[in-house]
């Protein structure tokens, strides 16, 4: 087996906490160099690398994929430069900021013959896993509402750009993007879309709060991410004619990560049976409820796809198109919000 030899661009939260560690454990990838300004930390965290400064740097080393986990407004360039230097890109969610870039990096890797993919990793969360296959199986009959939340509760801004009124900062394209990803993933792209954004805590800061309702046939998607929730209610709920699914507790994947833990063991991705959710049915006038075991999580899932693509001439685990759907959805939230009426989406 030949591995994969990365450059990784960028060492911040996402660099550390999720691509190095995935990375790091699979032996179809090689992390060959670094971009990154505290060389310290990298070395500490992975044996053998070079730690570079410039992105002109890292694409000169012997480097067939780079992982782009930059902040957000500078994706583009980022990416672009990648894809004129003849790499695969694989950049940390979302894609891009505006849909035209990422028109413009699409037909870019078409002509070069090159992989692009976005890191929607939480297709892979256990409990969105549990959902599709609910789905699939039709247990709940036709759906009419779905209703996913990402809420938190941090009344204290912190002086980061995800939170400064900077280009591509803020929920929505932070944990939109996740939410409106899985949307699509279920349902495919919506008739029209209806948006409320704004910045809850701190009207000179990024937005912080938002209410999307995605419009289909009889279906309506409602996503919400709110920043002063002490107490949440279902992380998921999911109706249909034949019954219900309801869902607390988020995906341990991301704080087993941060805790060092080895996403290649038995019970990674496993959830505790406290946050399995209840599957509520009904069979003439008989209701039933019964506890769900949910599906086993593994964000290693993504890696090894896109190893399927470079490698086998699979398809790609996220194709770019997926991503620039998101794109556009996002683009389409913020009109909304900002004009108070629905968007059809064309």
């Amino acid at each position: 087996m030949q591995p994969i030899k990365v450059g990784l661009a960028g060492y911040g939260f996402s660099g550390q906490s999720f691509h190095r560690p995935l990375l790091s454990h699979l032996k179809e990838f090689q992390i060959e160099a670094v971009l990154s300004s505290n060389e310290e930390k990298v070395l500490n965290d992975i044996e053998g690398t070079t730690v570079v400064s410039s992105l002109e740097e890292l694409l000169q080393k012997d480097i067939e994929l780079v992982v782009i986990t930059t902040p957000n407004h500078i994706h583009y360039s980022m990416i672009k430069q990648s894809l004129l230097s003849g790499k695969h890109v694989i950049v940390e969610k979302p894609f891009v900021t505006n849909s035209k870039e990422g028109e413009e990096l699409l037909a870019l890797a078409k002509e070069k013959g090159l992989h692009l993919s976005v890191f929607h990793n939480r297709r892979w969360d256990a409990d969105f896993l549990t959902i599709q296959q609910l789905l699939k199986e039709e247990a709940l009959g036709q759906i009419y509402t779905y209703e996913a939340h990402f809420d938190r509760f941090r009344p204290a801004i912190k002086d980061r750009w995800k939170e400064n009124k900077i280009e591509g900062a803020g929920v929505l394209y932070d944990l939109g993007s996740h939410l409106l990803d899985q949307a699509l993933t279920l349902f495919g792209k919506p008739h029209w879309v209806q948006a409320d954004v704004f910045p809850q805590r701190n009207p000179d800061k990024a937005e912080d709060y938002f209410l999307i309702t995605l419009g289909y046939d009889v279906l309506r998607v409602q996503l919400y991410s709110r920043s002063i929730v002490l107490d949440p209610g279902p992380r998921y709920q999911v109706h249909g004619r034949k019954g219900s699914y309801v869902k607390h507790g988020m995906d341990r994947q991301e704080d087993d990560l941060k805790a060092g833990k080895n996403p290649l063991s038995e019970e990674w991705g496993m959830e505790d049976e406290e946050n399995w959710g209840v599957l509520t049915t009904i069979s003439g006038d008989d209701v039933t409820s019964e506890v769900i075991p949910s599906e086993k999580g593994d964000y290693t899932q993504y890696y090894l796809g896109v190893y399927g693509a470079l490698r086998e001439d699979k398809p790609l685990p996220v194709g770019p198109e997926d991503a620039l759907q998101v794109i556009k959805l996002i683009e389409a939230c913020k009109e909304s919000a900002e004009n108070g009426r629905v968007i059809t989406m064309a």
